[in-house]
């Protein structure tokens, strides 16, 4: 490995130890750097400064819940090679989270308040959760302040706001109509800040690393979409990806939960799969420790990562009548019939070659 100095390799190397002595190995350590090259579809010859920038640098982070249902911190806690713990203990300085943190109170208002006030313009805020709008508010509190009011604060003063959960980045299920509390996205909630939206219900703590990996390594965040979501993330149709594309392009589809096709893991498109509408990376980093997601599980997507999913991709078990754009359902209705043409076409096309080559091989062709 090349370090861009000798402070950097001595950093480097006390880390490591740092490491070690917690129970994680250097080469732990080296799987980690290379998971994060490849969910940021980066090459091989970045893990060496990606390992730099992790064991050398160690950012300031805040994390806010609000209309949530902690369900990105379950995901969060559920991150392995590091875990979690070993995350926030070694690779970033988490000051603030209401739900593992073991100050409570005054005490833990005051861990958040040193961030914002001493670390200003140098700290990620992450925030979980849709902010109530309507009577300025008053449906989320948190220690005798509002939610809109804590966000304008902390997210005012960060360096940029991840919002995790389709909550924090477009309002999730709290938002959805009627909408009685007039819940909004953090985006919409403070204008004008730094916004990374990593949507999803829960995100995928896989994709909340490397977002921040990417600005530890290269000084910037990763490359975004016109809905402020990262390209490695959120660039990639599920349906273009999904371990079932085959059975569709055959025009073999689940028919109803339990049926043959259903134990034989064809498509769930016919049953709602909402896959050709979202663009997620699940297919490829999965969820727990990167052993499954809803489609290999048997249940079709619901486009979690995609806006307003709740009131939009619904009902959940029931085709989608239009995709705009797409025309999957054409395909599908058709997809049976002209496969079986084609397949009767190249049938006999075979059987008239068959016909024709001994003549072919009489009058001396190959």
């Amino acid at each position: 490995m090349k370090f861009t100095s000798d402070d950097s390799l001595d950093k480097f190397a006390e880390s490591l130890e740092s490491l070690k002595k917690k129970g994680i190995s250097r080469r732990d350590f080296m799987k980690f750097c290379t998971a994060m090259a490849a969910i940021l579809s980066l090459p091989a010859s970045f893990i060496p400064r990606i390992a730099e920038a992790v064991a050398t640098k160690k950012p300031y982070l805040v994390w806010l819940e609000f209309q949530d249902c902690a369900g990105d911190t379950e995901s969060a806690l559920r991150a392995s090679k590091p875990t979690f713990a070993q995350i926030v203990l070694d690779v970033f300085s988490l000051e603030y989270h209401e739900t593992i943190m073991a100050p409570s109170g005054k005490s833990a208002e005051k861990s958040l308040q040193d961030v914002v006030k001493n670390q200003k313009g140098n700290y990620f805020a992450i925030i979980e959760g849709a902010i109530p709008m309507k009577d300025n508010g008053v449906y989320c509190c948190v220690g005798g302040r509002s939610a809109l009011d804590i966000a304008r604060e902390v997210c005012g003063n960060a360096l940029a706001t991840i919002a995790v959960g389709s909550c924090a980045t477009w309002g999730g299920i709290a938002s959805a109509k009627p909408n009685p509390t007039g819940a909004v996205s953090v985006e919409k909630a403070v204008p004008g800040i730094t916004v990374v939206n990593l949507p999803g219900c829960p995100m995928n703590v896989e994709n909340l690393t490397a977002t921040i990996v990417h600005y530890l390594t290269f000084g910037s965040l990763p490359n975004m979409d016109s809905h402020n979501r990262p390209l490695f993330a959120h660039g990639k149709r599920i349906h273009d990806n999904c371990e079932r594309r085959s059975h569709f392009d055959a025009g073999q589809f689940v028919r109803q939960w339990g049926d043959e096709g259903h134990r034989k893991g064809w498509c769930l498109y016919e049953m709602g799969c909402k896959g050709p509408e979202a663009f997620f990376n699940c297919p490829s980093v999965k969820y727990n420790e990167g052993t499954s997601w809803p489609v290999q599980g048997g249940h079709g997507c619901i486009a979690c990562a995609a806006d307003h999913n709740w009131d939009l991709m619904t009902p959940f078990y029931r085709r989608l009548p239009v995709v705009p754009g797409f025309g999957v359902e054409s395909t599908a209705d058709k997809i049976g019939a002209g496969l079986a043409a084609a397949t009767a076409a190249g049938i006999l096309i075979h059987g008239v070659g068959r016909l024709i080559s001994p003549k072919k091989k009489e009058e001396g062709g190959e």
